[in-house]
């Protein structure tokens, strides 16, 4: 069975087709066919790369007529081309969407009908850059691949057994009413990861406490028991929590209030600030990129140092309220590009739980090695590095549903 999974960013579009033929495990097959999108390295043009399971490549830069346009190429590059994998669109069996926000309602996946449709583009007042993204891409499906069944997967899904006291702001309870709550996301990538972290090492995934660092230009956190997410970093949307690439995460709200009387700063403008140019980027005015600011500390720049000091000291503290709401921890894993690369934050964020018996083999971290334990043998949690895999856990979350 052939499964097509679409995974769009805010400016960037990933396609990926998978095979799957009997129950799909932990472990990622390899995609016969592999498609990406990216706008943002020159205006008005998108850079479009495809490569197939044959090592076939295609890569081009066409004009930007809209995310709808460049998808639509893209697909048709599956049955028509050079790195093509298919004779006919027909042969595609179903077709999974990652869609960042399914409010309250959606706390699973579900196949898409014109009322999830309609839910989506409602949530895409709390998630603008990503819901209404989600959206064309379903919609440029239903266009090419006619009456071919689509699943949608919530990014916020993972998170839906969150506690009332964990969802529930302490604001005016008629705000909680009105869908103002804790959502939580990456949810995909946490469900992912907390079952590839038990089966690396090797137990039932409901025994473990698990805490899941997804770290990359948007970060958070997971406190993850008897399989699900039972507290996490992001609420509302993904600007609260963790200091990130270029976002804040949590600040005292007052800051805004003070900003906009006494300084006349617009909504528009915070909301900007507050996603674009603080985190990383804003302390150390230099970039969101991790790898910079390493490039740029070793320059002897003071204030890139202060970034990443910020950064791991705001993820030890998020860690140990994640340690709090489980109660103690048997795994901490990292993932994303900044949890999967840097051996400096892994290495630094670990060393203030030595309390837990909580130890890393220098050696082995600094190697960075993919789905291993890094912990030494005597550590009580164990340490993992596992590279996300979003786009399987979609293609099995269709495989499910189809098997349900």
């Amino acid at each position: 069975m052939k499964i097509l999974v679409m995974n769009a960013g805010s400016s960037s579009q990933k396609s990926r087709l998978y095979e799957i033929n009997t129950t799909p495990s932990d472990t990622v097959a390899p995609a016969l066919w592999e498609g990406d999108a990216d706008w943002t390295k020159e205006k008005s043009k998108a850079q479009l790369r495809v490569s197939n399971v044959h090592g076939q490549k295609v890569e081009m830069t066409i004009a930007t007529a809209g995310r709808p346009a460049i998808i639509e190429q893209m697909l048709q590059m599956l049955w028509c081309g050079e790195a093509r994998v298919l004779e006919t669109p027909t042969e595609i069996a179903i077709v999974g969407h990652r869609v960042v926000h399914g409010g309250a309602d959606y706390r699973e996946s579900v196949l898409i009908t014109p009322q999830v449709k309609e839910a989506i583009k409602r949530l895409s007042a709390f998630a603008p850059l990503h819901n209404p993204a989600n959206l064309e891409g379903i919609e440029i499906a239903e266009h090419l691949l006619s009456n071919m069944p689509q699943v949608a997967v919530f990014d916020t899904a993972f998170h839906s057994r969150l506690p009332l006291q964990s969802i529930v702001y302490p604001v005016p309870y008629e705000w909680f009413e009105q869908g103002i709550r804790r959502y939580g996301f990456h949810g995909i990538s946490h469900q992912y990861c907390a079952c590839r972290s038990a089966q690396i090492v090797g137990r039932d995934l409901n025994a473990l406490r698990i805490i899941n660092c997804h770290l990359g230009n948007g970060c958070s956190l997971a406190a993850i028991k008897h399989g699900h997410s039972i507290e996490t970093t992001m609420g509302f949307t993904p600007l609260e929590g963790l200091m990130m690439g270029s976002r804040s995460g949590s600040i005292d709200p007052s800051i805004l209030f003070y900003l906009q009387c006494e300084k006349g700063y617009t909504a528009e403008q915070l909301e900007h600030i507050l996603n674009k140019e603080s985190g990383l980027k804003g302390v150390s005015g230099i970039s969101s990129d991790m790898r910079e600011l390493k490039r740029a500390i070793d320059a002897g720049s003071e204030r890139a140092q202060l970034a990443l000091d910020i950064f791991i000291y705001r993820l030890r503290l998020f860690i140990g309220a994640m340690v709090a709401a489980l109660g103690g921890v048997d795994v901490l894993t990292f993932t994303g590009g900044v949890g999967e690369h840097v051996a400096e934050v892994r290495a630094r964020a670990c060393a203030a739980f030595g309390f837990l018996n909580l130890s890393i083999d220098a050696e082995k971290n600094l190697s960075s090695p993919v789905d291993q334990d890094i912990a030494t043998a005597a550590s009580a949690v164990r340490v993992l590095v596992v590279h996300t895999e979003e786009d399987w856990e979609i293609a099995r979350e269709c495989w499910r549903i189809l098997h349900s």
